[in-house]
């Protein structure tokens, strides 16, 4: 049942990513910007042919291979079952729907389709499946570093005092 209700999460997340990345080349990429919010955010057509913030630009082959190695790690470490937490499942699952949602941009198109910019901040454009990595990573960087201070605790041995009782 995990399995099932796993990858039918990812097909969703990616399924959204790529009807919104259909509209935004169907209604953004005529008109290039939109602003939404005056000042803060608007949508703005950029296809991107590199990673982060466009670093390593122009090498798509590359960053296909690559993304799709990792996917693949991530989904075998899954399947094994290692994962106990719900959450840092639920965390892997983002990483994966999101990095999915790309890699089809890039073998594909040859590009991934950015579009959300935000204005207030000189920030890089980005798309949702972005969010779904950065959200996925940081959260799950967060539990894990939560979970070895608990850890750190728990296995502490008792303080001077504690012992005097």
């Amino acid at each position: 049942m995990t399995a099932f209700v796993s990858i039918f999460t990812i097909l969703m997340l990616v399924l959204a990513d790529q009807f919104i990345k259909l509209m935004v080349v169907l209604k953004l990429e005529p008109v290039g910007v939109h602003e939404v919010l005056t000042g803060f955010l608007q949508f703005r057509y950029v296809e991107n042919t590199g990673a982060v913030f466009g670093s390593f630009s122009g090498n798509t082959a590359i960053l296909s291979v690559v993304s799709a190695a990792l996917l693949i790690a991530v989904i075998v470490y899954l399947a094994m079952g290692k994962v106990k937490s719900k959450f840092a499942f639920v965390c892997l699952i983002m990483i994966v729907a999101g990095g999915a949602g790309n890699l089809i941009d890039r073998i594909f198109r040859g590009f991934v389709i950015d579009y959300i910019e935000v204005l207030f901040v000189n920030f890089a454009v980005f798309n949702f499946a972005d969010c779904l990595i950065t959200v996925g990573a940081f959260s799950l960087v967060g539990y894990l570093l939560y979970d070895l201070i608990r850890e750190r605790k728990s296995s502490a041995p008792p303080a001077a005092e504690d012992e005097a009782l």
